[in-house]
């Protein structure tokens, strides 16, 4: 069983950087692959980014490539997405997401744990 919690998140002006946290707990977490997923208003859930257990090969939506970036720290069970150069389109609530499985996917349905939600919002 994985806990998942995010924090982070706020109200920025567009071209601002905000870094958003997820605190996990759970013995098996360094074992797994997490996301980033964001849901705007009357939008569907989307991957923002990926990452696998050991912070090898990543993944990012093409709407946020060059923006965001995704880490991870095992030793302190947690992974972080920075991002900078915000824009509005990116105002949402981003979820934390881990898969209990060692292979990355992208789909929100390959993911089994998921965090509440930290809202981000970007005024123009």
């Amino acid at each position: 069983q994985v806990q998942l919690v995010e924090s982070g998140g706020g109200l920025v002006q567009a071209g601002g950087s905000l870094r958003l946290s997820c605190a996990a707990s759970g013995r098996t977490f360094s074992r797994y692959p997490m996301g980033w997923f964001r849901q705007a208003p009357g939008k569907e859930r989307e991957i923002v980014a990926a990452i696998t257990w050991n912070g090898g090969p990543t993944y990012y939506a093409s709407s946020v490539k060059g923006r965001f970036t995704i880490s991870r720290d095992n030793a302190m069970n947690m992974v972080y997405l920075q991002m900078n150069s915000l824009k509005p389109e990116d105002t949402a609530v981003y979820y934390c997401a881990a898969r209990s499985s060692d292979t990355m996917v992208l789909r929100t349905t390959g993911y089994d744990y998921w965090g509440q939600g930290t809202q981000v919002t970007v005024s123009s």
